[in-house]
């Protein structure tokens, strides 16, 4: 294997975290296993005072290494004519320039940090996955698995791939026949597959790589076995139905769906489908009349499929489906491949599966795609159908997608300027689908007056539109997009 090929960055703020920095430092340049692939570990403490140059000029260094750390503390730092401390300008050239981040914060106390370091913690733990610590030898610790992990992933320590390793405990008696031939008649009515020689179990197997010694890897029981919960206690998805727009009980309904990859996906699609709106055309076009969800069903699929085909199986956690009022989740047990941010899905990107074994089945199927056209191709579905794009985040160790119901996110209502008690009454509406002048005296304590003059406010917004002309049976509904206002809002 060849040695020193990588150069490391550490960044961080230098008074504070000084003994951090210079132990991650020692650390890597002497481990026997991590100084055969590292050149070189840069410190700005390392180079001379006199030779020392603005700070702006390490943006330069951010840029000749092959990675970043970033170790985050309570304090900011020192802080330019913008407002930005070193640390945060190297984090965002890392990011811009596509080097791979790992990010390792000091603490769980979070409010004992500067505002502009726990804002730069919540920035960096929606895009990477931000390991805690607690001394430096648990600094130490977390530099090392994340390292190791990096080597593994750039294909440096030979370590299998998740799908790709034999299934423990399973022979090809495990593998369901049915199975494998409704897929073979799935994948060729798709025209995907054009299947020569022999149909068995066995054979559809070995000509998709999913034996290993004639042994069932983990992608083929994961997408052929009889019982896939037997070997893998996390491959399920939790699918969860909220009324409101946050977690809270009781619960509406919650399903876990357990079994085959392909299984799975479809009950957690039509789980889904199942609680959202739908609207029934007419039989204009044909015999039967097209339902049209107001999510459509091709981004809910995608995110799903997406959540399930990438994710990091040796992760404990579950794949969760969340429906709330306002909006669709989707959390993913994993983070994006290195080199691959939030902000570029929404750019034409070429695919980078994590698990590509389990990947080409769902290919021939028609559940992904190869181009890596998926995350925007949900963007322009989304906008054919009124709704705000997509939003893709990573949130600690899970990627999460939010798909919106209505156009009022929470960026928007942000924008609009309403007083506490107008939020309230958007929270409620959303929940309920109407509120009336009484329940808006009821949820906020007002009288009737202000009650009255908040929600006309509302309407002249286009926030809600108004049904009915006087009396009892006036009640406010949410508007649609088209009728917000363009208004001058403080």
């Amino acid at each position: 294997m060849p040695s020193g090929r990588y150069r490391i960055f550490i960044s961080s703020v230098q008074k504070e975290l000084a003994a951090e920095r210079r132990a991650a430092k020692d650390f890597i340049t002497r481990d026997p296993l991590l100084s055969r692939f590292v050149s070189d570990v840069f410190l700005f403490e390392d180079i001379p005072a006199s030779g020392r140059k603005p700070d702006d000029i390490y943006l330069g260094e951010v840029e000749k290494s092959d990675l970043y750390i970033a170790i985050l503390g309570n304090t900011y730092g020192w802080r330019n004519a913008q407002g930005k401390s070193p640390t945060e300008l190297e984090f965002e050239h890392a990011t811009q320039t596509r080097r791979e981040r790992l990010v390792f914060v000091k603490g769980n106390d979070d409010s004992a940090r500067e505002p502009e370091m726990a804002r730069l913690i919540g920035r960096a733990g929606r895009e990477v996955t931000r390991r805690r610590f607690s001394d430096i030898p648990g600094l130490i610790r977390e530099v090392y698995a994340s390292l190791v992990e990096c080597l593994e992933r750039r294909g440096d320590l030979r370590a299998t791939p998740f799908d790709g390793s034999i299934c423990d405990g399973a022979n090809i008696k495990d593998i369901d026949g049915s199975a494998i031939r409704m897929f073979v008649e799935t994948a060729e009515a798709a025209g995907r597959l054009k299947l020569k020689g022999s149909r068995t179990p066995k054979a559809v197997l070995q000509n998709f790589n999913l034996l290993r010694d004639g042994r069932p890897t983990n992608a083929a029981m994961l997408l052929f076995g009889k019982d896939p919960h037997r070997f893998f206690n996390n491959a399920q998805v939790h699918c969860f139905h909220f009324h409101g727009t946050k977690k809270r009980k009781p619960i509406a309904s919650q399903q876990p769906y357990e079994g085959r990859l392909l299984e799975v996906i479809d009950q957690a699609v039509e789980f889904v489908l199942g609680k959202i709106d739908r609207r029934v055309g007419t039989r204009a076009a044909s015999t039967q009349a097209p339902v049209a969800f107001e999510i459509p069903r091709s981004v809910i699929a995608e995110a799903i499929v997406n959540a399930v085909a990438h994710r990091n199986y040796r992760n404990n956690g579950f794949v969760q489906v969340i429906v709330f009022a306002d909006r669709l989740e989707v959390w993913n047990p994993g983070e994006l491949p290195p080199g691959l941010t939030p902000e570029l899905l929404r750019e034409p990107h070429g695919p980078i599966p994590r698990n590509p074994l389990i990947a080409e089945p769902l290919f021939r199927v028609k559940y992904v795609e190869k181009a890596g056209t998926g995350t925007t191709d949900m963007i322009a579905d989304c906008r054919k159908a009124g709704l705000p794009e997509p939003d893709f985040e990573q949130r600690g160790p899970h990627f999460v997608v939010t798909i919106w119901r209505d156009w009022l996110t929470d960026a928007v209502i942000s924008d609009l300027g309403l007083n506490e008690r107008q939020m309230k009454a958007v929270a409620y509406i959303k929940a309920h689908a109407q509120l009336s002048n009484k329940d808006y005296r009821d949820l906020t304590g007002t009288i009737i007056r202000t009650a009255s003059r908040d929600l006309e406010e509302l309407v002249a917004k286009g926030v809600l539109r108004k049904i009915g002309a006087t009396g009892r049976s006036v009640h406010y509904v949410l508007a649609g997009k088209q009728d917000l206002k363009k208004t001058n809002r403080t």
